[in-house]
């Protein structure tokens, strides 16, 4: 396993998540790397064809994924005696994280729940260009071909808005919060477990 190296597709793209009420969580890649493996309850949302490891929930039926990462805040800022203004880079605002979903109402239950009771959890967007080699049970092989990267955030489920459709598939929007920053791209290279070098 290895970082992305080139340029491809991201149709294998998922979304996953475990519950984390601790305030101060770590963002260090082998403490998020831990919680996911360590976590102890499984569950599926979204598919039974989703692939499962230990402890993990998998969001499936993923249509669109949002941007990921800290969107600019330019200031405009006027300077006496110039004829511009200069510009400054101000704090940042959070993302707006909304996941489009082809919603089935038996898979997503779940979800909708976490948003009612505003579950803190940790959430990981693993971005890949192809299926992950796994165990019988979900866990990562050690494959040389899988090229991946984790990104991991704390937040809430904000929304979740079921659209119905005559012409397309039943869809729901899955709207997240943030708490911080985004941590990432983490990915396995021999045995650590680390951002690209």
């Amino acid at each position: 396993m290895a970082h992305i190296s080139n340029i491809g597709a991201a149709k294998f793209t998922t979304l996953d998540y475990v519950p984390n009420t601790a305030a101060n969580a770590n963002s260090a890649a082998a403490d998020l790397h831990a919680l996911f493996a360590s976590n102890s309850s499984t569950a599926i949302a979204g598919g039974a064809d989703e692939a499962v490891e230990a402890a993990v929930v998998h969001v499936g039926n993923i249509r669109e994924f949002p941007s990921l990462g800290t969107p600019a805040n330019v200031v405009n800022v006027p300077v006496y005696g110039q004829a511009t203004s200069s510009q400054v880079s101000g704090q940042s605002d959070a993302p707006t994280l909304e996941f489009t979903l082809n919603y089935v109402p038996a898979d997503h239950a779940s979800i909708d729940a976490l948003r009612k009771a505003a579950t803190r959890l940790c959430f990981r967007v693993r971005i890949a260009d192809a299926d992950i080699t796994t165990d019988a049970s979900g866990v990562m092989l050690a494959d040389d071909s899988d090229k991946f990267a984790d990104f991991y955030f704390f937040g809430t489920v904000a929304s979740f808005e079921i659209a119905p459709s005559l012409s397309d598939s039943l869809q729901a929007t899955m709207a997240l919060t943030i708490e911080g920053d985004f941590s990432g791209p983490f990915s396995l290279t021999g045995s650590a477990y680390a951002l690209p070098a």
